[in-house]
């Protein structure tokens, strides 16, 4: 099993192979990676068809924000600039796909309240990321519990939204081990459509191999925070290398969209990566015909 200490070393690695992006960043364009494009939200609206989704969750919709990395490296005014954002968009709920913190897991205190001075009517929910672990796990999962967030933890809640029900389940931190999708999914009746929060993208290839889940929601990537013409985003992290931005189709069965993030980690840099807010609206599909596609599409 990972240790922590070993984690933190790859981390460091990645760091270290992330400063090679700043020599390509020079001048002015170092000058607007570091100051104006970290607090230039981007909100990104798509429609996803779930099979199987009953008539009364037709157009749902789901917001989702990922990577506060609340501490020094995120102002408190983008924080709640993004809330506002949200709180003007009227999801019917509201989902934070893990990575609270970078370097305190106090810092999560403060972010949580700030997320909870506006509450969608289906809840706001939450998972933890690598970062949360790598700070102190019960330190976190305590703030955001203590707002008023349900944290899913390998386990899953029944949202009432209208007439009907939506299942909503959530991991543990993959990148640390601690997953556990039997657990989270127990209990869920066959064929219920399922949306999941997992923090590392690249888990969907296991997710969808296990054929329950419609929608994986996901962050951890940030998008790269760097991505470069022709060459995309030359550094991404463990787990988030494969599904890195946007949404994908896996397996022809499964859908896994990746959030870019409200934060960064060092270099605090952003370029052609704005940070994000999606906007999700889920729409009813006719099941396909035929064998499933072993390839991942992005769309």
């Amino acid at each position: 099993m990972r240790t922590t200490q070993h984690s933190r070393r790859r981390f460091l690695k990645l760091l270290a192979a992330a400063g090679a992006q700043l020599v390509v960043l020079s001048g002015g364009g170092l000058a607007y990676a570091w100051r104006v494009e970290p607090d230039w939200l981007r909100v990104e609206q798509l429609d996803i068809p779930i099979v199987g989704l009953p008539a009364g969750l037709e157009g749902v919709r789901i917001a989702q924000i990922s990577d506060l990395h609340a501490g020094p490296d995120l102002p408190p005014e983008r924080l709640d600039s993004a809330m506002q954002t949200v709180a003007a968009m009227e999801p019917d709920l509201l989902v934070i796909t893990g990575d609270w913190v970078t370097y305190d897991a106090d810092d999560a205190f403060p972010a949580a309240k700030m997320v909870a001075r506006w509450t969608p009517p289906g809840g706001t929910y939450a998972i933890l990321g690598n970062h949360d672990h790598w700070t102190h796990p019960e330190r976190v999962a305590e703030a955001i519990q203590s707002a008023g967030h349900v944290l899913l933890r390998n386990s899953h809640t029944l949202i009432s939204l209208g007439k009907e029900t939506l299942w909503l389940a959530g991991l543990d931190d993959v990148w640390e081990r601690q997953q556990d999708l039997d657990a989270a999914l127990a209990g869920i009746p066959d064929g219920a459509p399922i949306v999941l929060l997992v923090h590392e993208p690249d888990y969907a290839d296991i997710v969808a191999s296990d054929g329950r889940v419609a929608l994986q929601l996901s962050g951890h990537s940030h998008g790269g925070q760097v991505r470069l013409p022709v060459l995309g985003s030359p550094v991404t992290p463990h787990l988030g290398t494969k599904y890195v931005s946007g949404l994908y189709q896996v397996r022809n069965r499964m859908w896994v969209y990746t959030n870019r993030g409200l934060g960064t980690v060092p270099p605090t840099v952003r370029f052609n990566c704005r940070p994000e807010i999606t906007l999700i609206t889920l729409r009813s599909a006719l099941p396909q015909s035929g064998n499933p596609d072993p390839t991942t599409r992005p769309i």
